[in-house]
C-alpha cells in the first residue's frame, strides 16, 4: 500500500482510571493496542503504527500512566499492574471497541500478558516482546531480587527506593537515557565480562555501568531529545514506580497464582537480550504456560529494544501472526 493512502496519526486523550490516557492512533480496522515499557513512551512504537495501519489495522500507542501526556497520580500504589489493565480496558471502551489484541514490550509484555490473564472479555490475543510470560508464584519478588548480585544490588531492587533512582538519572536525564538504551542495545551492550548493567556496585550509580561510546544504531539524537523532553517535563518517578509495585502485584494476582495465559499468543524475543537469556526457562515453560502460542521468534544480534532495533523482522513477524488469528 502506498504511504500516502496510509491515514495519519491522530492523537487523542480519553479518560481511563488513571484519570486521562494519551494514545496514538493511525489505520482503521481490527484493534491493535501496543504497550511500551521502561522508560519508553507511545513513541516506541512508532515504526509498528505505520505498519500496522497499512496492513489493515487500527493501531493505538498509548502512554502508560506515569508516562508522557496520560495522568500521574501519586500514590505509589495507583501503578500496581491491575490499575495499569483496568487503563488499558478503558481504552479499548473509549475507542467504541468491544475487545482488542493487545501487544507489549518490557513491562508492557507484564502488562499486556496480565491483561489477558484477568480481562479476557476485551482482550482476545496477546503478543509479548522482549519478556516472557512468567506465571505469579514463588516467593515475593522483592525477596528475590534482594538475594541476586551478591555484593552487588540489582537494579530492580535499585530502582524500588522512591527518590534514590530519581536523583541519578533526574540532573541529567538525556545522558542517563542514552547510557541506558546503549547498555542493553545489540549494537553497543558491554562485552562479555564487562561489569554487567543490571547491578549498582556499593557505593556507586547505576550509570557507573553504562557505555560511554556512541548511540546505538537504532537512536539517533532527535529520537534520544524526543525522550529525554518528556521525562524532562515529567519526572521519572511515575515510570519508576511500576517497579516499586512488584510486591503488591504478587500479592494482588495471588488467586492467578501459577495460572496459564491461554489466549492465542505470540512472543518475540532478542538473544543478546538478558530479559530472553535469563529467563531462558520461562520461554522452554510456554507449552504449559502459554498453551495457546502460535509463534515464537529470537532475532540473533538483538538486545532488549526488540521493535526499535529490529523494526521490519518485528513488523512482519507481528502482521503475520496476526493474519493467522482466529476470526
Amino acid at each position: 500500500m502506498p504511504k500516502s493512502s496510509v491515514a495519519e496519526r491522530t492523537h487523542r486523550l480519553v479518560s481511563s482510571p488513571a484519570g486521562r490516557t494519551h494514545l496514538v492512533e493511525q489505520g482503521t480496522g481490527p484493534l491493535v493496542l501496543l504497550v511500551h515499557g521502561f522508560p519508553e513512551s507511545w513513541y516506541s512504537w512508532r515504526h509498528q503504527l505505520t505498519a500496522l495501519a497499512a496492513a489493515g489495522y487500527r493501531a493505538v500507542a498509548l502512554d502508560v500512566r506515569g508516562y508522557g501526556r496520560s495522568s500521574r497520580p501519586d500514590d505509589v500504589a495507583a501503578y500496581r499492574i491491575l490499575e495499569l489493565v483496568e487503563d488499558c480496558a478503558a481504552v479499548v471502551h473509549a475507542l467504541g471497541e468491544r475487545s482488542a489484541t493487545v501487544v507489549g514490550h518490557d513491562w508492557g509484555s507484564t502488562v499486556a500478558a496480565t491483561s489477558a490473564l484477568v480481562r479476557p472479555d476485551v482482550f482476545r490475543a496477546v503478543g509479548l516482546l522482549s519478556v516472557p510470560y512468567t506465571p505469579r508464584g514463588g516467593p515475593r519478588p522483592s525477596d528475590v531480587f534482594a538475594g541476586m548480585g551478591g555484593p552487588d544490588e540489582f537494579y530492580v531492587s535499585y530502582f524500588q527506593r522512591p527518590g534514590r533512582a530519581e536523583a541519578e538519572i533526574e540532573p541529567d536525564v538525556r545522558g542517563w537515557l542514552g547510557g541506558f538504551y546503549a547498555a542493553l542495545s545489540g549494537d553497543t551492550m558491554p562485552a562479555p565480562g564487562a561489569p554487567d548493567p543490571h547491578f549498582v556496585s556499593p557505593g556507586k550509580t547505576l550509570r557507573d555501568r553504562f557505555p560511554t561510546g556512541p548511540l546505538p544504531g537504532w537512536l539517533d539524537a532527535s529520537t534520544l531529545d524526543l525522550y529525554a523532553q518528556e521525562f524532562e517535563r515529567t519526572g521519572t518517578s511515575g515510570a519508576l514506580n511500576r517497579y516499586r509495585n512488584m510486591d503488591r502485584d504478587w500479592e494482588d494476582l495471588a488467586g492467578h497464582d501459577g495460572a496459564p495465559v491461554t489466549h492465542p499468543s505470540l512472543f518475540i524475543g532478542g538473544a543478546l537480550d538478558a530479559s530472553t537469556t535469563w529467563l531462558a526457562d520461562a520461554i522452554a515453560a510456554f507449552p504449559t504456560t502459554l498453551p495457546g502460542l502460535i509463534s515464537s521468534h529470537i532475532l540473533e544480534d538483538c538486545g532488549h529494544w526488540i521493535q526499535q532495533e529490529r523494526p521490519e523482522d518485528v513488523n512482519r513477524i507481528l502482521i503475520d501472526w496476526l493474519a493467522a488469528l482466529p476470526a
